[in-house]
This record gives C-alpha cells, structure tokens and sequence, in this order.
C-alpha cells in the first residue's frame, strides 16, 4: 500500500519497495500508487492504484472484474513497445460499515483524533500487500473507479484492525446487524471500555494544522533556510513538486508545497482532459508514448512509489525566483507576493529523491538551482547522475546527442592554438575580457571568460559597475601568471566577433578569477540553453558565486544605483593647463599612477586615480622610433616592437612617474618606474629599442645607466643597433669632443639692450669700447637727419621676412631693423631692431625700405643668455619677481662679461658688475651667481653642456643653492625643492 489518506483512505502496494533508481527506464511492476488528489468525501475510503503487465498474476490482485473492460494499451502498441510499456491505473476503496474522524483541509479543520487515526492506518497498510474484496462499486470520480467493500492485510481484516485500535466506529446500519456486524461492535466496546483511540478520556493532543502555504513567504524562508525539518509527503503533483506537511518544532503541521532542489520532471496533468508533457518531447519521443498515461506519469510514480506518506526529512532553500536580474530590482522595492512554492531538498533514509530522478533518466538538471546547491556537493552528485543516464541512454535521455569528446561542440580556438596554455596577462579589456601573452609563441590572445557576463560599459545604470569589475580584474591579473583553458569558442554573432572562452586560473591555489568577479557582484553568469554542453567547467561554482553576491546584496545585486565616476581631467589638453601643474608635480617627487594606454614606446597615457587625472607622459632622456597611429601611416623601423615592449611590460600597471618638465603639446616630460626600481627608459634602450637623446640625458641623475644600456644594447647589437659599427661612429664623434671644452677668458664690455623673458630668459647686449658702436653713433646721427625728411615708401612695397629695413619704434624714432614675418592681410610685421635687439610689430606705413648707405654697418646687437644658470620659468610664482630683479641689476647698465660658451650666434655670458667690491675681491663672483643665491634661478645642467669644463664655477653655484635654501631666498621660501629637480 502505497499511500492512506486517513483511516479508512489508503493506496495499495506489493510489499515495501527497494529506494535505488532502476536499470530500466520504466517503473518496476509492483502493486504502487497514489492518484494525486488531496480532498477525502468520507472517511471510510482508501485510495490505491495497481498495474498489470504480462508478468503479474492476477490471483494476487484477488478480482480484477471491475477492469476486466478495460482496454489493454498494449493492443495500440508495436511488439517491442509492448514489452517496455505497461499500464497502471488508480481505484479508491471505500472501507464497508465503518467510520473514522475526518482530515481537514483547507476550508475546514480536522476533527478531533483525524490525523492520529490516519496515522495508524498509514503504519498498518503503506508499502503492504493487500487482498480486498469489492461488494459494490459506486460513481467515479475524475475517472477513478470507487469501491466498497473490504480488505486485509496479511489475513488480518484491515476494518476490524481500525476498531480494535479505538480508530474508527462502526456506523449505524439501516438493517438488521449481522454476525460480522456484531463481531465488529464488541470489537468497538471493547476498544471503547480501554479507552483507545478517539475513545481516549483526556482527548486528543491540540496541534494547530496551516493548509495554506505560509502568508510572509520571504520570512519563512529566511527562519528555516537550510535546516532540517521532519515531514510527510501528503502528495505528489509530479516526479519533482511535492505538498508535504511539516511538523514544527513548535508542534504545529505546515503544510508547503515543495520543488525539488536541482531539478525538474516531466509535468503531469493535474485534472482531466489536461495532457502530460511527455518525458522525452524535447529529444523526440515516439508518437506511441504522447499518451499521458504513458509519459509524465512515470517520473511522478517513481517518486510516489518511494515517497508517498513517507516520512522524510526537508531542507527549505529559497523561493522559486531565479537569480535575481542586476539593475532590475530596488533596494527600497515593495515586498514581494506572498509564495506557492518553495525550493528545497527533500531526504528519505535512503537518499535524495532527486538524484534518483536524475539517474533513471526521468528528470532534468535546473542549471540555476546550482548555486543552492554547490556547496555541498549537491549539484555535482546531480551532475553525476544526469551523465550515467546520458550514458545508459535512459528515459528523457534515450535520443539525447552522444557528448562530444572534448566536452565541446565548437570549433577549435580562435585563430589555431592549443586549447590550454600558459601566459602573462597584458590588457583587461572589460570586466569579462582580457589578453593573455603565451608563454610558449609569444603570441597575444584575446579571451572571454566563460559562462560569464559583466556590466556594460555603454548602459549608465551599469557603467559604475563595469569601472569597477574591469578595475579588479586590472589589480588581480595584469602581469601575473595565469593557466588558461578553452572550453569552447562563441560564434560571431552580429557585431561581435568570434571569441575564445576560457576559464582563467591564477596563483598557488589556481583560483578561477570569474568564480571571485561573480562572488563579488561584479559579473552574472550566463544563462545556457538546456543541454548546451559550451560552457564553463565550474558552471556550478559560478552559479553558487552568484547566489552568494545576491544573498549578500553584493554589487550590482545591491539595487543600488551608483553614479559612475566622473571622466578625468586632461592635464595635457593644452601646454598651459600643463605648465599650471608642472612645479606641483616636482614637489612630490614620485607620484603613484596606473599606464592607462601605451601610444609608442617611449609615449603613455597615466592615470593619476588619486586626483582623477590623466596627462601624457613622454619619457625623458631617450628617443623611441615612431608608432604607427592608424593604418594609413607607417611606424619608423622597429617602432611596433618597441610600442609591443612597452604595452607587455607596462599597460595598465601600477607605476610610479616623476614630472621634470613640459613639451610644447602639453605632454609632460620625465620618468616612469615599475616595481619601484625598473626605470622604463633605461629598459627600452637595454633592449635596444630606443636611443639615448644626449642634450637631455646628460642632465638626469641616473644618465650613466643610460649610457651604460646603450652601450650593452650595442655591444649585443640589439634591434635597432642589429647594423651597429663601432668604427664608423667614432669617426663620427670627433669633431665634437671640443663642443663642451672650456673657452679662454675673453672679458668684454657690455650693455644690455633688450631683456625677453619668454621662452627661458634671453637678452640683447651691445658691445662697447670698438669701433662698432663709435660708428653706430655715427650712422644714428645720419639716419635721423635722412628721415627728417619723411622719404616715403615707393608704390607697392610689401616687407618680407628677412629684409632688411627702416622701422619706427615706439618712441617715434627710425631704427634699423630686419623682418621676421610679415603679414600683407593685416598690413603689419614683426621686426628685430638689429642695433639694440628690441621686438615689435609695425606697421607697413611706419616701414621704409633700408638705404644702401646705412647696410655696410653689421647689426650692433648680440644675442646673448646667462651661462650656467637659467632664471625661473614661466611655470614658478616666482617668475615675476626673477624677471624684475634681472632687470634691476642688469637692464640699460655697463657691465663686464665673459663669454663661457658660443651657441651658433647665442652668446653664454657670466656678467659681473664693475661697481660691485666684491667682483674685485672673488674673480668668480658674478650676477648669475648672485641671482641663484637669492633663489630667482638655478644650474641648468640641460641647456649648458659645458658645466662640466668650469668646475671651480659650478662649486660657487652650488655654494650659493646651499645659501638660498639655508635663508629660504626666492623659490625655496616654502621647502627645499630646487626648481630644476
């Protein structure tokens, strides 16, 4: 007997049956069953189902002439169908002249001693063989026979087993009693005088029975998560959803409806005229087995032969909503409708039920249940069981495609290549894709990670979360080693390109980095067709990740709405927005910065994430040969390989940078560190991949490892020095070994004519005591007189660049000058005043022709900047304050210079000040010395090549930084930073 409703109501079965799955797809040939229905109209009626089949006695089953019409199926079916396919139907028996108390149900209660009675008879007749005869048959009901009569159990009379226990009663007959009638009523009184049963004087124990499923689903689910409670399968809607009732700690019975945990079976129809789902419609079953009776109801008469009033254990783990949709949900969201269903497990002694449906083919996995699952092993048991009945071709699973031998049905990876390999990770591209470099080929692999799916970047609920997932990819991955797998490649689809799905393993405990992005909401998992073998390996893990981040609200599962991060300001947008940060940034020294983008090699993108800043920075000290931009230019010879080192070993790493100046573009020039030590630029030019720019290198503190790099990328012959000849570069190097020697004292006297203090201060100086400026007075004196007469232009004259001309300045004389540029549009030029060294634009109506006869005299200005030491840039709030004092000692005064150094036409001049004792007392104290002791310049160790030849000069000037600092002069008034350093 496979089921009692209450006494009186029970399901026949032949002896108890084994819990084990069976080798065959069908269920065993026993006596089984319940036929579902939950509500009992008398008391006295027992429930049971039976099937026949070729092999079964029907003396056993003792009259079978209420079926003897029935029509056999089997005439329907083929002679191999019929030997697999057998029939089974349910009869209720309603026991003869006895009544017990009545369950109740949901619109009334139960009457008092009804569930203690059907209790007593679910001991007596669950899992028994029964003998019954039928004295009459009364109306169906929803197509299932009803009898009345009687039954028995092992010889004993199930009626007279009921009275004898003080469960039922006998009822009150209409005719005269017979001798069983009266056997039956001293049965009674005898129960009656022990006082048994519902006879019992101290009444029943008070339980409270809930029929309905509990109202605050979310608060029930939250209390009983995960533990244990003892039940009894009431019925069973199909292989997979059972109604249990829960006996409750407190003492009350809970009734819930319940799916199986990990799975799902075929659905059985619930009333009549409604069809099953046939178990095996999705891999073709025959026509034959469309029948309902044929299909969904071997997957329920499993689980009823096994559970039906059973006592079971059950473990409640979530309500039936999937994983819930990121960006879809509201933290502050109204409370969810009150549940019909719960998840959970559902545990005989002997196993879970659900693993069974499984492995006799009758079920199938529900992938997101996994992450219910996971941990403990549940899901892989599943998993186990689902391949044994793949493999034995069982029930759903009888034309289910043979499993490929890769565990894939795709195509091998994208662009050839072994399926696992071993690499460097060098880009993250989004919060699901990387680039891996292979550590056998050398070759870079782009990957996505399988069965995984992060936020978009392009979605601006999303867009903070995408920051974030590609960012902790970013500090777990770039750089580190990591073992790859393909475990299928994704078809192009649309816009998206063919990919390469791998799961991603790293360090000593070869975690998987999407199972870690997926625990901390930064990622979903994908979502894949029923019996879709391409994906991830670790589905399961995935999928417990996930249920995880959502149980903890874990970011994108949080319902929060996060604002994404501001875009960052382009420090390098324009040169003076560049050089408004310039002497910040040397103040600090190394900043801390992550290498957003490599553009060449020697040329990258930072990003300060301190400041949400970015600025370009250009490598000072080296030149690395130019990098293609698009596909229309060509890069410079070994200009890709060099882009290739710099993006492996520095794109998007953690690095340090220090600023030393700023390029014309708004880039700013200085050095970049990996790992504290390695500097970027003496790497490139150690593997010959960049050239040291000597001007600039000369004046850094590590230019000796440059140097010394070099010359081991030469020596080895290293890419672009793989044609290097020692030879013809020493030949090369000798007309310039005097370049930087120093110069004989030659002292002159001077007077500055001009000051300009733009672009690093120059000057305009004349030289006095020659015959140049005694004519110059000469030729002034002539030239006022000719113009006295206002000569005008002739017709159509037009200056031009280099001219050389009569211009007048703005003190209303006529000087000469030359052309720098003119414009005809404007009418106006810019002229160089070639006797004094004064800048202006004129206009084309104050300029005259020169004539010939005042062209013999050279110009009597010089070109001329301080040697040694440069005034403070336009960048320093001192700039100001340097530029008046230069004026102030210099401006319009006779002093005595001495030529240090001749660039081309530019004279290097340390300038002394006749009047000054101290000039007569220290031959080398001089202005420029002086102007660094006040703090209003400093040693150019980049424009002057020469330091190095006037040691006893540079001791003075570092003498003086010293004083500057010591007294807090100029620039070093707030802290001992030197503005060259």
């Amino acid at each position: 007997m496979a089921g009692a409703r209450r006494a009186g109501i029970f399901t026949l079965s032949r002896a108890s049956l084994p819990f084990s799955p069976h080798t065959s797809h069908l269920p065993p040939v026993l006596i089984v069953g319940h036929n579902g229905h939950e509500s009992c109209s008398r008391s006295s009626k027992c429930e049971w189902t039976w099937r026949t089949d070729y092999s079964m006695q029907a003396s056993s089953l003792v009259t079978l002439s209420s079926c003897a019409d029935a029509p056999d199926p089997k005439d329907s079916l083929q002679k191999n169908e019929r030997e697999l396919i057998d029939f089974c139907w349910d009869r209720v028996l309603h026991l003869a002249d006895v009544t017990s108390p009545r369950m109740g149900n949901q619109s009334r209660e139960d009457e008092p001693w009804a569930f203690e009675a059907r209790e007593f008879l679910r001991a007596l007749a669950v899992g028994k063989e029964m003998t019954f005869t039928s004295s009459h048959q009364l109306p169906s009901n929803d197509d299932t026979p009803r009898d009345l009569g009687n039954g028995e159990i092992n010889g004993a009379d199930v009626a007279t087993e009921l009275l004898r226990s003080g469960w039922a009663r006998v009822k009150d007959l209409k005719r005269d009693p017979t001798d069983e009638d009266n056997r039956r009523k001293d049965v009674e009184n005898e129960a009656k005088a022990a006082g048994r049963g519902i006879w019992n004087p101290h009444g029943p124990k008070a339980h409270k029975v809930i029929h309905n499923m509990p109202l605050d689903s979310q608060a029930f689910i939250s209390e009983w998560k995960g533990k244990t409670l003892d039940g009894m399968v009431e019925a069973v809607r199909d292989g997979s959803t059972l109604r249990i009732r829960l006996f409750m700690p407190e003492g009350e019975h809970q009734f819930v409806n319940i799916t199986l945990a990990g799975v799902r079976s075929a659905r059985a129809a619930s009333k009549q005229g409604e069809p099953s789902e046939p178990w095996g419609e999705e891999v073709g079953s025959p026509p034959a087995l469309a029948a309902p009776v044929l299909t969904a109801p071997f997957a329920r008469f499993f689980t009823e032969s096994r559970l039906l009033q059973r006592g079971v254990k059950v473990q409640l783990l979530s309500l039936p909503t999937a994983a819930a949709t990121p960006f879809q949900q509201s933290a502050s969201g109204s409370a969810p409708a009150p549940a019909s269903i719960f998840i959970g497990n559902v545990l005989h002694p002997a196993g879970n039920i659900a693993e069974h449906l499984v492995g006799a083919g009758l079920a199938r996995i529900v992938d997101w249940h996994a992450g219910m699952l996971a941990q403990a092993g549940g899901m892989e048991r599943l998993r186990a069981a689902e391949k044994a009945a793949k493999e034995k071709r069982l029930g759903l699973f009888a034309t289910a495609p043979a499993a490929s031998t890769n565990g894939s049905k795709s195509s091998g990876p994208v662009g050839g290549g072994t399926r696992s390999f071993e690499g460097t990770v060098v880009r993250v591209w989004t919060g699901d894709q990387i680039s891996v470099a292979d550590k056998e080929t050398g070759k870079e692999r782009r990957v996505q990670l399988s069965s995984t799916r992060g936020p978009k970047m392009s979605d601006p609920k999303q867009t903070y979360y995408a920051q974030e997932a590609r960012e902790f990819l970013r500090r777990k991955l770039i750089g580190k080693h990591v073992k790859v797998h393909v475990d299928f490649v994704r078809p192009r689809d649309g816009e998206y390109e063919e990919r390469d799905c791998a799961t991603i393993r790293y360090g000593n405990q070869n975690a998987n980095i999407a199972e870690q992005l997926i625990e901390k909401g930064l990622a979903s998992v994908v979502r894949h067709k029923r019996d879709d073998e391409d994906r991830s390996p670790d589905y399961d893990k995935l999928m417990a990740a996930e249920q995880a981040a959502v149980t903890e609200t874990r970011g994108m599962h949080s319902g929060k709405d996060q604002a994404p991060q501001k875009a960052p300001l382009n420090l390098s947008e324009a040169a003076h927005r560049a050089n408004q940060f310039v002497t910040g940034f040397k103040r600090l020294g190394r900043i801390p910065a992550v290498v957003d983008y490599v553009a060449a090699g020697s040329r990258f993108k930072i990003f300060l994430p301190k400041d949400n800043q970015v600025l370009t920075l250009v490598l000072s000290g080296i030149r690395a040969p130019r990098t293609a931009r698009n596909p229309s230019e060509k890069s410079e010879p070994y200009g890709q390989e060099a882009g290739d080192f710099a993006t492996r070993r520095y794109m998007q790493r953690d690095v340090e940078i220090e600023i030393d100046t700023v390029d014309k573009s708004g880039g700013f020039i200085g050095a970049l560190y990996i790992n504290k030590t390695e500097n970027a630029a003496i790497a490139l030019v150690r593997e010959g991949l960049a050239t040291v720019h000597t001007f600039s290198a000369e004046a850094l503190p590590w230019s000796k490892q440059l140097f010394d790099a070099e010359e081991e990328a030469k020596a080895s012959r290293r890419n672009i020095w793989s044609d290097y000849d020692p030879a013809a570069e020493k030949v090369e190097e000798t007309p310039a070994e005097d370049d930087t020697s120093a110069l004989q004292p030659e002292y002159i006297d001077v007077i500055i004519s001009d000051v300009r203090p733009k672009n690093d201060l120059t000057f305009s100086v004349q030289i006095l005591n020659t015959e140049g400026i005694a004519s110059l007075e000469k030729l002034m004196h002539d030239f006022s007189i000719y113009h006295r007469a206002s000569p005008s232009a002739p017709a159509g004259f037009i200056p031009k660049g280099g001219d050389l001309v009569s211009a007048k300045f703005s003190d209303g004389s006529w000087y000469r000058a030359k052309i720098r540029r003119a414009s005809p549009v404007k009418k106006e030029a810019e002229v160089t005043f070639i006797d004094y060294g004064n800048q202006d634009t004129v206009g084309f109506e104050n300029i005259r022709p020169l004539d010939p006869r005042f062209r013999s005299l050279p110009g009597q200005a010089h070109d001329a900047r301080l040697s040694f030491v440069k005034l403070l840039g336009p960048t320093s709030e001192y700039h100001q304050e340097a530029v008046d004092r230069f004026r102030q000692l210099c401006e319009g005064r006779k002093l005595v210079a001495n030529v240090d150094h001749r660039e081309g036409n530019l004279l290097h001049l340390r300038l002394m000040d006749p009047t000054d004792s101290a000039s007569a007392q220290d031959p080398l104290a001089c202005i420029n010395a002086d102007l660094v002791r006040e703090g209003y310049a400093s040693i150019d160790r980049k424009g002057c090549k020469y330091l190095g030849a006037y040691p006893q000069i540079v001791r003075k000037l570092q003498e003086a930084v010293l004083g500057a600092k010591k007294y807090r002069a100029g620039m070093f008034e707030f802290g001992d930073v030197e503005e060259d350093e």
